[in-house]
């Protein structure tokens, strides 16, 4: 790939790209922005562009030799990868000592040794204690590279020793071409999801899942009705995020949060309603719904709801249990929908 496909993100690759030119690449990167924006495909271009073996241009890869092909199936020996493992919540200090040793070997093949860490946000104590001597005194041919989503959830000792790229939440233009270029030919298809996707493309590519939009049926239609019932709609939105697999946090959190955005869009649509403003593309049974929903809850508990949302989408990315979630933001709709 080329840098032209990473949409949205001209700041940061003029950052890194720029320090190249000037001489100036430092040794020690924390790529933060919203999930789903590029920040691991820009790692692995610039991992490409400096393992390439027939560059075109300076800090660009040509995709086509054995180092570029290397990087793209991650198999080259100089570029390591690391994760937090599907069963665990945070990196454990086992596999950052590992990657450590790896890294601190002379380069095999070029002039690089890149390490990337994908998952910077889980850093614990033990494994952030082991990074850093690596991360004060990288090996001379080094280079870092961690990604996390958010500097509040990186640990002092980890943020105060790498230079910050900060992504930005993608336009909705660039997530609706993201989407095309996946084969999402139909346009009032691409639009919704850019939008809902709220900047991120992996979210709106997650959303082109049709056990989605049916569970968004159900729950929205549950909770805004006349007879919201706590137990099997808890029930229905738990097993929801649970299909994801036990051991795929990231999968897990990104289904309750779209939840709760659908669950967002609805109560502003009622909101709106209520005010006596139109809501553009809402059919006429599902406007009905939300009006009386609103004339039963009012403009009050219209912007509790809002409020309980928009808490607890907080609370999903800073990973407390998905179930008290549910049930908080669940037994909010039913009391206030009585």
């Amino acid at each position: 790939m080329s840098w032209d496909r990473i949409r949205g993100q001209d700041a940061a690759r003029n950052t890194l790209l720029g320090a190249a030119a000037r001489g100036r690449l430092g040794q020690s990167y924390l790529l933060v922005g919203p999930e789903g924006v590029g920040k691991r495909l820009f790692a692995r271009e610039l991992a490409k562009a400096l393992l390439c073996e027939n560059p075109p241009n300076t800090m660009t890869a040509c995709d086509r030799c054995p180092a570029c092909t290397q990087v793209e199936v991650e198999s080259h020996p100089d570029l390591l990868f690391l994760r937090t493992p599907k069963d665990k919540q945070e990196l454990p200090i086992e596999d950052m000592r590992a990657f450590c040793g790896h890294l601190s070997r002379k380069a095999a093949r070029g002039r690089h040794k890149i390490g990337i860490v994908e998952d910077a946000d889980d850093f614990n104590a033990a494994s952030a204690n082991a990074f850093l001597k690596t991360l004060e005194e990288p090996p001379p041919d080094a280079l870092l590279l961690l990604i996390g989503t958010s500097t509040d959830r990186q640990l002092p000792t980890i943020l105060s020793r790498c230079q910050l790229v900060r992504f930005a939440p993608l336009a909705q233009a660039d997530v609706s071409a993201i989407l095309a270029a996946h084969g999402i030919d139909d346009a009032t298809k691409r639009d919704r999801l850019a939008r809902l996707g709220a900047g991120s493309a992996g979210r709106a590519l997650a959303l082109d899942d049709d056990s989605i939009w049916q569970v968004r049926q159900k729950l929205v239609e549950g909770l805004t009705g006349a007879r919201a019932s706590f137990q099997p709609l808890a029930e229905t939105w738990a097993k929801f995020h649970e299909d994801a697999g036990k051991d795929k946090g990231a999968a897990q959190r990104m289904r309750a949060s779209v939840v709760l955005q659908f669950l967002i869009e609805a109560v502003g649509h009622a909101l709106k309603l209520s005010l006596g403003a139109a809501v553009p593309g809402l059919g006429a049974a599902e406007a009905a719904r939300l009006r009386a929903f609103a004339e039963r809850v009012g403009t009050d508990g219209l912007m509790e709801l809002l409020d309980q949302c928009v808490e607890a989408d907080f609370h999903v990315e800073r990973r407390v249990q998905l179930i008290l979630i549910v049930e908080s933001v669940v037994e909010k709709f039913t009391r206030l929908s009585k």
